[in-house]
């Protein structure tokens, strides 16, 4: 799928993070959005019907990223939008326990650009 049609919510607290993946999708042809916590991430999901994918920041101070991928996933309307979990812990289990949250994939911070698009490019090509 051309990258031109793809819109990337990126769901962060930390505005650099948001400044830093915005620049580097945008970059590399995505439509980006953001959400600084889980609460505005559910409303822009709900608002914003072009939204196709989310990066989930997993430690936010609202709600957490797996709750908040618990109620994409349980929200018919926006079962389809593909969830690539972010994680500072990178712990072991921590992938297993993402995606049993309803991530699609995994990416772990700092988030390394070519891994991140090889996902990105993984998910259009579904």
């Amino acid at each position: 799928m051309d990258n031109q049609l793809q819109t990337i919510l990126i769901i962060d607290d930390d505005e650099r993070n948001i400044f830093a993946l915005k620049a580097v999708l945008t970059a590399k042809g995505y439509q980006c959005s953001t959400a600084a916590g889980g609460m505005q991430a559910l409303e822009r999901l709900k608002n914003e019907k072009e939204i196709s994918i989310a990066l989930v920041d997993m430690m936010m101070p609202d709600i957490d990223g797996y709750e908040l991928m618990m109620l994409i996933k349980k929200m018919p309307s926006l079962q389809h939008i593909k969830l690539i979990a972010v994680t500072a812990q990178a712990m072991p289990g921590d992938k297993e326990k993402c995606l049993d949250a309803g991530a699609d994939d995994y990416i772990s911070k700092p988030v390394d650009v070519d891994t991140l698009l090889k996902i990105l490019d993984g998910i259009n090509a579904n």
